[in-house]
């Protein structure tokens, strides 16, 4: 029985621990979250995770949500794999939690009302303008990130970290969704380097296998 089971679903921040546990080495199993199916409401899973999202951790059968926690969680256990930087300062611990945090609750929302505005507004229209102002709202975030890569080969200079598989999948979420990045060109060279890595390559197969299942039943949403 492998030690840590992540529930997932394709496209989704999931990605984000899925890349880090491949990047650790981790002993686990993926399990699919059928959305369409209603899943993530069905008894057993609101049990785990009264949220009704992914990822959801299982580690040794402890549930773990929300991507800063467990990118905590994982950079703990696995200390060797240097999943996120190591300090006894406490601003300096603060800024790496912050760091997480930008991709959580600044990132990922304004991810959601480009990618998913149907969620946020009724009407034509209405739907329009949520996306529309969401494109906006994602440029100067988008220069933020811009910023912090600039000289750098990862977010955290040399080393890699969670903070890049976060990024990279905010990335692969607003260009599939029509931003335009041609302007950020040290976000663009980043995800090339993403692309290369090894172990993001397995995420992305494991996450094709996932979608492959959910198109043989008819309930695959369209990735991108």
């Amino acid at each position: 029985m492998a030690e840590f089971t992540l529930y997932a679903a394709p496209g989704t921040c999931a990605r984000v621990p899925l890349i880090a546990l491949n990047e650790a080495g981790a002993d686990f199993d993926v399990a699919l979250v059928r959305f369409m199916k209603g899943a993530h409401r069905a008894p057993d899973y609101l049990a785990l995770n009264p949220k009704g999202k992914v990822p959801l951790l299982l580690a040794g059968g402890a549930p773990i949500t929300e991507n800063v926690a467990i990118a905590r969680y994982l950079a703990a256990r696995f200390p060797e794999a240097g999943l996120l930087p190591v300090s006894d300062d406490p601003l300096a611990d603060a800024a790496i939690t912050a760091d997480l945090a930008f991709c959580s609750a600044t990132l990922h929302p304004i991810v959601s009302r480009m990618r998913v505005p149907m969620f946020m507004a009724e009407g034509g229209a209405a739907i329009a303008s949520v996306k529309a102002k969401a494109m906006e709202a994602m440029h100067p975030m988008a220069e933020v990130v811009e910023a912090a890569l600039e000289g750098k080969t990862w977010w955290y200079g040399d080393q890699w970290s969670i903070m890049d598989a976060y990024i990279y999948w905010v990335f692969f979420r607003i260009t599939g969704g029509g931003f335009v990045a041609d302007g950020y060109p040290n976000w663009v060279a980043h995800g090339h380097r993403m692309d290369a890595r090894p172990a993001v390559r397995r995420a992305l197969d494991q996450e094709r296998q996932m979608q492959e299942t959910l198109e043989a039943e008819g309930l695959a949403p369209k990735m991108g």
